[in-house]
């Protein structure tokens, strides 16, 4: 089993947060994997910060291949919709896609995620 890890995983993380504290559990057992996306959240600040060191440990991590249905992110956008859950933004929907293509857990600490699973059954941790 891999586990994508969300931009809330890593930030809490960055910060030394006590939220994220399975992730080098995840790390060890080199399971974690991220995308582009998360990458693309993440890299910007990090340079910013001047933080090479982990810009490169981040870009060595597994990283899924992104192919974005866009009828299915429609689809459950729709479905989140009709169900009243509002304010889901097109990226968790496709770390959502990515995730279920591609048999993965998905470790994040964003409630959107878990707003989402009751609409679209995802294997969560966080």
């Amino acid at each position: 089993m891999q586990v994508i890890v969300d931009t809330s995983i890593w930030i809490d993380y960055f910060k030394g947060g006590s939220k994220s504290g399975k992730l080098d559990y995840l790390i060890n057992e080199n399971i974690v994997v991220v995308n582009d996306l998360i990458l693309a959240e993440l890299i910007p600040f990090l340079k910013i910060k001047k933080q090479r060191t982990v810009i490169s440990l981040l870009n060595s991590i597994n990283k899924l291949d992104m192919n974005i249905n866009w009828d299915q992110i429609i689809d459950y956008q729709y479905r989140c919709l009709k169900k009243g859950i509002n304010g889901i933004g097109l990226p968790d929907l496709i770390i959502v896609q990515n995730a279920i293509q591609n048999l993965c857990e998905i470790y994040t600490l964003d409630n959107h995620f878990k707003l989402i699973n009751n609409v679209i059954k995802l294997k969560l941790t966080g």
